[in-house]
């Protein structure tokens, strides 16, 4: 395809995002730590909603759920698991977490860890160990959106400077609005996104088997690729173990974007709401699927997986879906990258440098908003141009360190014995395991290595908790009494 429009219609996006990242502040102070991290607390059920489902839904959508699709087939539907189980994730904890923000004043989820434990130290290593999952996170929708650019010019964009590219524009609303340029963004983005898979889905399906049925595309794969269609997938990589335990240690990452998602609402009710609502947004990705699976019988010969959607609709679709479908794509990568970013540097300052250098509120603010630029551009854009793996996968890697905090979270929500030792312990020895399983030996007997750490890290929470003062009575009264209204866990020692 030789028109520039797919370019320009991409480009355009980029522009509109920028312009409304940079109103959303409205006159607003943003050296405010509370509004430039939870905007203030305000938002609506609407905006809630789409913020949430935008974010979540992500360039793995557009183009590393396709390219599962394609490469490895029927499990790619890990994702769908994975989705379903964060709407009941938000329902069920989000309006506690907003009611431990609104009372005892907490802007990141590592800030409520070390309140919850009383130790500052605690939370500045929560802070950091899921600092490593949302820089994986990051990375992941930064090489999305440097290989949308790329394809979309023709090549004449290269990765790296379609990396830096996207993280400038991204740099320059957060920085001047924070959170409340990610509720405004992900909202039109969100948006766009619905409108664009479907689109796109619809007549890729007509375009490939006349119809605008999915049974015909998967028909045509029973009939010549049914490896596709059964676990281990085409490959014979993805076993039923690894594919299960993928979406185990999905299920245990409670990710510091969603968490302060959640704080940013009005109300919990608002949460609550919104959580209601997120399923009827993630059938987004269904469209996006059944064009990966297209791929396998329309594009063979393709060299890069993650990019199926982008290559089938160069060669099969109008130029102006083209162009929309770039801007949908690099809509969902920016939608994602956008709240991991923000997460990180409002986590590291508040939660790791300012009980360290003893930082005043305002400093700290000040400090968040310029820590995004060294994050971005000397961490995630380095890692994003070495184009380190697969999408999915690199999801896969962050989110099994980010779940080594789920002690922390078994000791906020369940059980009140948890000690601040203890879930150090687990902490730590899980996060080892995990790098070890992660680098030197991957995944051994096909699990995944966040499940390895897990099963190190909780046994040892629980013992080494269990002979260890626990937090202070009044406390863990205090966290319970949200967390656990009705006696569902019994206080005592």
């Amino acid at each position: 395809m030789s028109s520039a429009w797919p370019l320009v219609i991409t480009l355009l996006y980029v522009a509109t995002a920028m312009l409304i990242g940079l109103r959303a502040q409205a006159g607003r102070s943003m050296n405010n730590l509370e509004e430039w991290g939870v905007a203030g607390r305000s938002m609506g059920p609407v905006t809630l909603y789409l913020l949430i489902a935008a974010g979540s839904v992500s360039a793995y959508t557009f183009m590393g759920a396709p390219g599962w699709a394609y490469s490895k087939g029927v499990a790619v539907f890990y994702v769908a698991v994975y989705l379903a189980y964060l709407a009941l994730v938000a329902w069920y904890f989000g309006p506690k977490v907003w009611q431990f923000g609104e009372q005892f004043g907490h802007v990141t989820q590592a800030s409520a860890i070390a309140d919850r434990y009383q130790s500052p130290a605690l939370g500045a290593l929560s802070a950091l160990v899921m600092a490593v999952g949302s820089v994986a996170y990051a990375v992941l929708q930064t090489i999305g959106s440097a290989y949308i650019l790329f394809v979309m010019s023709g090549g004449q964009i290269p990765v790296w400077l379609g990396v830096l590219l996207v993280l400038a524009c991204i740099a320059v609303y957060l920085y001047a609005s924070g959170q409340r340029a990610i509720g405004r963004t992900n909202a039109f983005q969100g948006v766009l996104m619905l409108v664009v898979a479907w689109a796109v889905g619809l007549w890729a399906i007509h375009s490939a088997t006349g119809g605008l049925s999915f049974a015909g595309v998967f028909e045509r794969i029973t009939a010549e690729n049914p490896e596709f269609l059964t676990l281990p997938g085409a490959g014979g990589d993805m076993s039923f173990s690894f594919w299960t335990t993928s979406i185990i240690v999905s299920m245990f990452s409670f990710m510091p974007p969603v968490w302060t998602q959640w704080m940013s609402a009005s109300s919990a009710r608002t949460i609550r709401r919104s959580a209601t609502w997120l399923p009827t947004y993630y059938v987004v990705i269904l469209p996006m699927v059944v064009v990966g699976f297209i791929g396998i019988f329309s594009l063979p010969e393709l060299a890069r997986a993650d990019t199926v959607v982008l290559e089938y609709a160069m060669q099969h679709l109008p130029v102006v879906l083209v162009g929309l479908l770039g801007a949908g794509t690099l809509a969902a990568s920016m939608s994602s990258s956008e709240p991991f970013i923000h997460s990180v540097s409002l986590s590291v300052s508040k939660d790791v440098l300012q009980p360290l250098l003893k930082l005043s509120e305002g400093t700290t603010a000040k400090l968040a908003r310029l820590l995004i630029l060294p994050i971005m551009f000397l961490v995630i854009a380095p890692l994003a141009i070495a184009e380190p793996g697969s999408l999915v996968m690199i999801l896969l890697v962050g989110l099994g360190f980010a779940s080594q905090v789920l002690p922390a979270f078994i000791g906020m929500f369940f059980w009140p014995r948890a000690s601040k030792l203890g879930v150090m312990a687990g902490i730590v020895a899980g996060f080892m395991v995990t790098v070890a399983f992660t680098a030197v030996w991957p995944h051994p007997l096909g699990i995944h290595a966040g499940f390895w750490g897990l099963m190190v890290n909780l046994p040892l929470f629980f013992a080494v908790s269990l002979v260890t003062p626990a937090g202070e009575s009044e406390v863990v009264e205090r966290f319970f009494r949200i967390s656990a209204p009705r006696g569902l866990t019994r206080l005592g020692r």
